[in-house]
């Protein structure tokens, strides 16, 4: 049985923490924040925790 490989795009976008936990970043800080309230930008730069609907399909394509 060959090596189950690492989703790229998945890789890319969400990090797993030391206690387990997936973390993403925050939609809407890539471009055209010029008008954006420097208050929602700030809020923005956060990472949050993966919802746990989306958690089960990440760690299947992390490979974890």
């Amino acid at each position: 049985m060959p090596k189950m490989k690492t989703h790229s795009g998945a890789k890319k976008r969400i990090r797993v923490t030391g206690s387990g936990k997936l973390m993403r970043q925050r939609a809407g800080k890539r471009h055209l924040n010029e008008h954006k309230p420097t208050k929602r930008t700030r809020r923005l730069s956060n990472d949050v925790q993966l919802s746990p609907a989306d958690t089960k399909t990440a760690r299947r394509l992390l490979g974890l």
